[in-house]
């Protein structure tokens, strides 16, 4: 296998392109390089700078590459193209001139990211899962043919693809040559999956990986209490991956017996982060996961 590690300035506690309760970009970058990582993601668009020469250039000062950037929009909604195509052409230039590979494509959350009030429905009826659907299939395409990247659809938390049964109804219906997976350990947990098990059977699927994992008793308390994911993550419920629930001896048996040639991002969902917590705990977890043998 071929696991090559990387971090994002979600790891940072970076949410938003401006917000000054986050780290400055170019201090992520230094800590993202002190820390071990030689691969990152950009993080929302508008927190680096978005000129690829300047960027390539601070990357270059510190040793870095880029593995690639998301996109995250309402997908289902019937005026929400314009949106979704906005963040695709900007992301989109910045990962290709930048050599990343991978566009990462979220559905929005359905509660609101600064209070967890819910805006929408959890569940979508027929209508709107297939405008889902569609639009993945029309991103995907324009991120292949027009940037030459791949897409992988990242399940998430608090969206209309989250749960086990949600994520393969997806891949049924979405075309294995546009659409991959970006398996995300922490919130296939958070949400009661077993990310070992699901990998193992859809490893053909899964090219892109989020590594994290979910503290048991919060996520208890979370559950039974009906808390929204941004106040989830308030609450530390993503953890380093060598104390949670995940079992990362037993991923890393899943990535040998599959052979997995790809990147793997760890992304701990912190916000907001004092300036200092971020980098002693990603220094331990690029440690961690070379002990154990991922990366």
């Amino acid at each position: 296998m071929n696991v090559r590690i990387g971090t994002a300035p979600d790891s940072w506690g970076v949410w938003f392109a401006d917000d000054p309760k986050q780290i400055p970009w170019q201090c992520y970058l230094d800590e993202a390089a002190r820390a071990g990582y030689t691969w990152t993601e950009l993080g929302p668009y508008g927190y680096m700078p978005p000129d690829p020469v300047v960027l390539r250039t601070q990357f270059e000062q510190r040793g870095l590459k880029l593995s690639g950037s998301f996109v995250m929009a309402n997908l289902e909604s019937p005026t929400g193209w314009h949106e979704v195509e906005r963040q695709l052409m900007e992301t989109g230039e910045m990962i290709a001139s930048l050599g990343g590979r991978y566009l990462v494509l979220i559905d929005d959350t359905y509660s609101d990211l600064f209070t967890g009030e819910r805006r929408e429905s959890p569940v979508l009826d027929d209508s709107a899962w297939k405008r889902l659907i569609e639009t993945t299939h029309k991103v995907a395409r324009i991120a292949q043919e027009r940037f030459h990247l791949e897409l992988v659809y990242h399940p998430h938390a608090d969206t209309h693809v989250e749960f086990e049964h949600q994520i393969e109804k997806l891949l049924e219906e979405t075309d294995p040559t546009l659409v991959s997976l970006c398996l995300d350990t922490g919130h296939h947990a958070y949400r009661g999956g077993d990310p070992v098990r699901f990998f193992r059977r859809h490893h053909k699927r899964i090219r892109y990986l989020h590594l994290k994992s979910v503290d048991f008793a919060t996520q208890k308390k979370v559950e039974y209490g009906g808390i929204p994911f941004a106040i989830a993550v308030g609450m530390d419920l993503f953890c380093e991956p060598s104390i949670g629930v995940v079992d990362f001896s037993k991923f890393r048996e899943a990535l040998q017996e599959s052979n997995y040639d790809g990147w793997a991002t760890v992304e701990q969902d912190m916000y907001p982060a004092p300036f200092d917590k971020p980098l002693p705990i990603a220094t331990r977890t690029r440690g961690y996961l070379q002990t154990i043998g991922i990366g």
